[in-house]
Order: structure tokens, then C-alpha cells, then sequence
């Protein structure tokens, strides 16, 4: 019985003394959540007051306040009326810069520093120039005889655009002008490099003479080719058509070979001067010359011509040879 009386005192000590330690455990949990749930919904208390600026120290180093107000504009200046501005055109102003003011006034050719009887400097392509070539004057020996002696040279005169142009070709054998074309031309030029030509040929030699309207092409084609192509008419209602080209295969700087190829084409055939339409005849040949100067080379070559079609029947009448090889030697210079 003393034992429970015991027991019931102790149980009762222990309960008096442990109360007070659990209030205050429970009384601290309370705190730390409340303390968590109210820093997320209070704000700082810096920029919820108005008066925090006016506390900071630092508040008057920033950039000096923006003024209240732009300065007002008079009431008296109008406003800037653009619709009469022109960029371009119109009168010049009274106070503009005089154009000849670097040159004192002076003007080309006139004015203290003028050469008397000296003309105005004139442009690169207002000036006249000159030249002639004689791209062969040669004799030429065939196997079978007919020897002969040959020309052909080309001699223009003008500016960079606009040019006379006269060109020559025969050969005289016997003493007597076998067979002579001349043309005198007008060259203008529609690229860098190439030509067109209008004019007059001339045909004399064997058979009566002929005269031609021409209209053709000269010039250098890619690859360094020298062209020429060139249509002719007449009065009589025939047509023709000349072909040739060249080319200089330099083999050192002196020695240069050139193969050259020429062919003509009539439309209508002309017996009296033994000529048939279609391929009338065709020449290539091979030269190799030494140039001793830009202007002066001799050469020496072979050439092989024909005649085909009814001009080589006509050439057989007449006693000819229709195709030959003939060797040649010559000349050729230009100034």
C-alpha cells in the first residue's frame, strides 16, 4: 500500500516538473513557422518607405537632375517652313563659291600662261595615227614553172574609233598583173578588239575589172587569231565572200612561224575572169621569219593553193595547173 502511495507521489513530481519544459518546446515551434511564413509576405521595409531615400547618405552623389523645362521658344521665330527646300537645281546662291577660283581665272589656252600657236591639249583618243604594213612582198617558185612575184599590205590612218583603211593583194607574173584586189575601207571599231568595215573593192587583172560594195569584220580572235571576213556585191548582182586567218606561233623572240589560210566563195559564176560559184580556191601556207626589228623580218615558206569546182575546170582550160606547191621567200615590214 506505501508502495502505490509511492509511486502515484513520484509519477506526480515528474508530471509538475516536465510541464513546463514542453510549453516552451511547443511555444519555439510556433515561432520558427511563423517566422518563415512572415519574411515571404512582408517587404522591405527600404522600399516601402517613402522616407528611406531621404535617409541614405549617398542619396545626392547620383547625376545631377534632369531641369524641370526646356527653355521656351519666343513666340516671335516662325516655324521652318520645308516645302519650298530643293535639293537639286535651282539658282545658285548669291554667295557661292566661284568655280575658277583655284586658277585665279585663268582658263586653258588663254590667260598669261598660254603658248602662242600651240593648240589645246588634246585626249588620247582625239588624236590621228598612221601605218602601213606590208605583210608580204615575196617571190614565189612553183615546181611545175610560174613563177611570181606577190603583194599583200594594209595601211590604215585615224583615231581609236574611226579609221580609213586601205588594203591591197596581187601578184604579177610575166611582167604582166596576173590577178589585183584593192579595197579602201571604213573601220570602226565596236569592241577592243575587233573591227567592222564598210567600203569599196576593186578587182584588175586578168578578164575585165570588177568593182564590189564590201561590208566585213576584222580583228583578233581569242587565242591571239588574226581574222578577216569580208562579203562583197556588185553591180551585177554577184556576191563573194573572203576569208582569212593567221597566227604568230613565236618559237624565240626573233624567230616566229606563221601558218595562214585564206579561201574565197563566189556566188554567181564569171568565166571571163575564170572564176566559178561556190569554193573558188583556197591557199595555206607556212612562213617562218627572223625579225631583225619589230618593223623588218625576212621569211622564208611554202605554200600550197588550189582551185576547185568549176574555177578549176576553167583553170584547166585555159592550159593552168588547178593546184600547186610554190616555195617563197620575201619580205615583211611595217612604219
Amino acid at each position: 500500500m506505501k508502495t502505490t502511495h509511492l509511486q502515484a507521489l513520484a509519477l506526480a513530481l515528474v508530471g509538475t516538473m516536465a510541464h513546463p519544459v514542453l510549453a516552451q518546446s511547443q511555444a519555439g515551434q510556433e515561432d520558427d513557422h511563423s517566422a518563415h511564413h512572415g519574411a515571404a509576405a512582408t517587404p522591405p521595409a527600404s522600399a516601402a518607405s517613402p522616407g528611406a531615400a531621404q535617409a541614405d547618405p549617398h542619396a545626392g552623389h547620383g547625376a545631377p537632375a534632369t531641369p524641370a523645362a526646356a527653355p521656351a521658344t519666343p513666340a516671335s521665330t516662325p516655324p521652318m517652313d520645308h516645302g519650298d527646300m530643293q535639293m537639286q537645281g535651282g539658282s545658285t546662291p548669291a554667295d557661292a563659291r566661284d568655280p575658277n577660283a583655284y586658277s585665279d581665272g585663268l582658263v586653258r589656252g588663254a590667260g598669261a600662261y598660254a603658248v602662242p600657236g600651240v593648240p589645246a591639249l588634246s585626249l588620247a583618243d582625239e588624236h590621228r595615227f598612221g601605218a602601213l604594213l606590208v605583210d608580204r612582198l615575196e617571190r614565189s617558185y612553183a615546181n611545175h614553172g610560174g613563177n611570181a612575184t606577190a603583194y599583200d599590205m594594209q595601211g590604215w590612218f585615224g583615231r581609236d574609233f574611226d579609221k580609213a583603211v586601205l588594203k591591197a593583194e596581187g601578184d604579177v607574173a610575166g611582167g604582166k598583173l596576173h590577178d589585183a584586189r584593192m579595197e579602201l575601207l571604213w573601220g570602226h571599231a565596236i569592241t577592243p578588239y575587233w573591227d567592222t568595215q564598210l567600203g569599196l573593192r576593186y578587182d584588175t587583172g586578168t578578164g575585165p575589172d570588177r568593182g564590189w560594195l564590201a561590208f566585213g569584220v576584222q580583228g583578233l580572235a581569242p587565242y591571239w587569231f588574226d581574222v578577216e571576213a569580208t562579203g562583197y556585191v556588185d553591180n551585177g548582182g554577184r556576191t563573194a565572200l573572203r576569208l582569212a586567218a593567221s597566227y604568230d606561233l613565236l618559237l624565240t623572240q626573233r624567230f616566229i612561224l606563221q601558218p595562214r589560210a585564206e579561201a574565197q566563195l563566189y556566188g554567181k559564176s564569171d568565166p571571163e575572169r575564170d572564176i566559178g560559184n561556190g569554193l573558188s580556191n583556197a591557199t595555206l601556207g607556212l612562213r617562218l621569219r627572223y625579225e631583225f626589228s619589230r618593223q623588218f623580218a625576212p621569211y622564208i615558206g611554202v605554200e600550197r593553193s588550189g582551185s576547185f569546182g568549176k574555177t578549176a575546170d576553167l583553170v584547166r582550160a585555159s592550159g593552168e595547173r588547178a593546184q600547186e606547191t610554190r616555195w617563197v621567200a620575201g619580205v615583211r615590214f611595217w612604219f
